[in-house]
């Protein structure tokens, strides 16, 4: 963590006590103490704020992929503009009104979509409660506009009606309680503020990233995270050339998979190569496979769910990982 960073975001809120400062002159470890009554003390580890106080999370899955897999989706790693894309195209943002605003992203992962916001110019404050954080410290940390953060949804570290626009993708399905995820994030949202977040479809269609991935987690959601990794590593290599042929016969490919039950994120046609292809269906199976929360919702559902009297627009389509949702605040 920066000093600038410390002094703008968390200053007002949080003392700084036993800081060690490394060869970067970066805040590498130390404590920051809250100036509330309760003064709750949280650490700085390997420059990282850490507002978490237990060692073991429901999202340790996704501290083990993203930093397994640190670079794998980044745009800058795969040549493609497959991230920027996705979240330009989504979200609707208009990229010149950001460059003077503060921005929240919640569940940040390894990065992919932090590199994206902070080519914008915007101050970025992004957070994960997995040790993916480090990920997107190794990946992030020295653009001068990305303040990063390891936090709980639940227990943002920042005032109400704090941020110009809040971005959440491929999060709120993977919470305990995604309702309650989505009001929190938008009490942090400035009146005329903008949200974007993204959830899983909930439907019975016949497709092979539904019926294999709820067939399964019966199982895998019970087994140690590294022993699933490896089992995933083990038969991708093979399976993945099949699934590719299989997806090549019409109309009924896709079906085939589904009834095989054979869970294989196989990205074809958007211009990764056979290598990134099997890099990324060994992490994205992995990731449905073993979060611990895996609850989408239907379009009603999720209506449902970002309903609110201060709500000036919604926008609710068919998007990114499923159902997109755009909102501004009153």
């Amino acid at each position: 963590m920066k000093h600038e960073q410390y002094d703008f975001f968390l200053k007002p809120r949080f003392n700084l006590d036993t800081a060690d400062t490394n060869q970067q002159e970066e805040i590498s470890e130390g404590e920051l103490i809250s100036v509330d009554a309760d003064h709750r003390k949280f650490n700085i580890h390997k420059g990282i704020a850490r507002f978490v106080n237990s060692s073991v999370s429901y999202a340790d899955s996704f501290g083990l992929q993203w930093n397994e897999f640190r670079k794998e989706q980044l745009d800058s790693y795969s040549g493609l503009p497959i991230t920027e894309n996705r979240f330009w195209e989504n979200t609707k943002w208009n990229r010149s009104e950001l460059a003077t605003k503060i921005v929240l992203e919640a569940g940040c992962g390894a990065g992919r979509f932090t590199e994206i916001l902070s080519k914008t110019g915007a101050h970025i404050v992004s957070f994960d409660l997995s040790s993916a954080v480090d990920a997107n410290y190794a990946n992030n940390n020295e653009k001068e506009n990305v303040f990063i953060f390891q936090g709980d949804i639940y227990d943002i570290p920042f005032p109400d009606q704090y941020f110009d626009n809040i971005f959440c993708y491929g999060v709120l399905q993977h919470v305990p309680d995604p309702d309650l995820a989505y009001t929190t994030l938008f009490n942090k949202l400035k009146p005329g503020g903008k949200i974007s977040i993204d959830f899983y479809f909930k439907t019975t269609k016949l497709s092979p990233w539904i019926q294999p991935k709820y067939f399964w987690r019966k199982v895998t959601t019970k087994m140690s995270s590294a022993r699933l990794m490896k089992i995933i590593k083990f038969y991708i290599p093979f399976w993945l050339p099949v699934d590719t042929l299989i997806r090549k016969i019409p109309f009924v490919g896709d079906k085939i998979l589904a009834c095989l039950l054979i869970p294989c994120w196989n990205y074809t046609g958007i211009g990764l190569s056979y290598k990134q292809r099997k890099q990324w269906a060994i992490l994205d199976t992995f990731d449905a496979l073993s979060a611990k929360y895996d609850l989408p919702k239907t379009m009603e559902e999720i209506n449902q769910m970002i309903d609110s009297d201060h709500n000036e627009s919604v926008e609710v389509f068919y998007g990114g990982t499923g159902v997109v949702a755009n909102v501004v605040k009153k």
